[in-house]
């Protein structure tokens, strides 16, 4: 007796809650959940199946309105409310007396709260969720002085081991969004492997282009007084479609960096004083204290009073005649050699 077909095997559906919460201040955050949420649930049930109400239209009449309305559609049904910080514990009663006749077999609810300042979730709303066996996820961004800390965490997670200056050299390179930082972690970690250790120095390097490394190369050649270098660099950024504007604005960021480091130095602060200001990692930043203690104020006060001119000539000034290139290698030259 032959054996009958094979029975096809469907996709498991993905299992649902009745009731989802996702609220607090990390709102970058928010938003990849709430994106995600909805393609999930567009694959489940397609976009007839999903209502979302956001903005003005997300108020707890609505919503109340859109749990409570029958409907003849196959399948689950989602309804995403966006918006709900804005609600008052004395307005969600609707919302409440709806949740408690949810069908939680065909209907799923997800409402985002978006915290700042004063705008917070009801404390109602949370408990309502809680009480129908839903699920409340808080997304709090991380406090600045406690970011480095986290980010040795993440990375721990993914196999890394990150120490605080390397954690710093992170922040500082691609800014303080955790999403970011994240998504940088998860790169580096497949680019050297488990177990890695890297150090300030190549977290710098890892996060950043090429191109962009040699523009930092040229400006702190500048800053170091290194002509020679500071000239040889901008020819060669040039010579590889680097363009004169963007180059130039590296050497001001640097010098004036510079000339606010020599002016602390002058004034008696210490160097880890002014390395606690800098938003730059460590490493960097100690590179640049050395490099401007050889220099002075005014060297560096000089140089922005040229960088300035130059600006104002490339726009139509006296010097408006020179190329730019010409007229950044002789900046350079002199701000270098100055």
């Amino acid at each position: 007796m032959s054996p009958g077909p094979s029975p096809s095997l469907k996709p498991v559906p993905a299992a649902f809650k009745s009731a989802y919460l996702i609220h607090g201040d990390d709102h970058g955050r928010i938003a990849e959940r709430r994106s995600r949420l909805r393609a999930l649930a567009e694959s489940q049930s397609g976009m007839s199946g999903v209502e979302v109400l956001e903005g003005d239209a997300c108020t707890p009449e609505a919503v109340a309105g859109a749990l409570s309305a029958m409907t003849f559609a196959m399948g689950r049904r989602f309804v995403i409310a966006d918006g709900v910080e804005r609600w008052k514990d004395s307005e969600v009663g609707p919302v409440i007396d709806a949740l408690k006749g949810l069908d939680a077999d065909s209907v799923t609810v997800t409402f985002f709260g978006r915290e700042e300042g004063r705008s917070k979730v009801p404390a109602l709303l949370a408990k309502a969720v809680k009480d129908i066996g839903g699920v409340v996820a808080a997304e709090t961004a991380v406090k600045p002085r406690e970011l480095p800390r986290w980010v040795a965490g993440q990375a721990k997670e993914l196999d890394l081991q990150l120490d605080q200056d390397a954690a710093r050299a992170l922040i500082a390179r691609v800014g303080d969004r955790q999403q970011r930082l994240l998504r940088e972690l998860e790169k580096i970690a497949l680019e050297l492997g488990p177990g890695a250790s890297p150090s300030a120095e190549e977290i710098d390097e890892l996060c950043s282009g090429s191109s962009e490394r040699k523009a930092w190369t040229l400006a702190d050649a500048v800053v170091a007084g290194d002509r020679e270098g500071a000239i040889q660099a901008f020819m060669e950024l040039r010579g590889q479609g680097e363009r004169a504007s963007g180059l130039m604005y590296a050497i001001v960021r640097r010098v004036r960096d510079a000339h606010d480091v020599a002016v602390a130095l002058a004034a008696g602060e210490s160097p880890a004083q002014i390395k606690g200001r800098l938003r730059m990692p460590p490493f960097a930043a100690d590179r640049l204290i050395a490099d401007v203690r050889r220099r002075d104020v005014e060297t560096f006060r000089r140089g922005l009073e040229l960088l300035a001119d130059m600006e104002a000539d490339t726009r139509g000034g006296a010097g408006a005649a020179l190329s730019e290139d010409t007229a950044a290698v002789r900046l350079v030259a002199e701000i270098a050699g100055a």
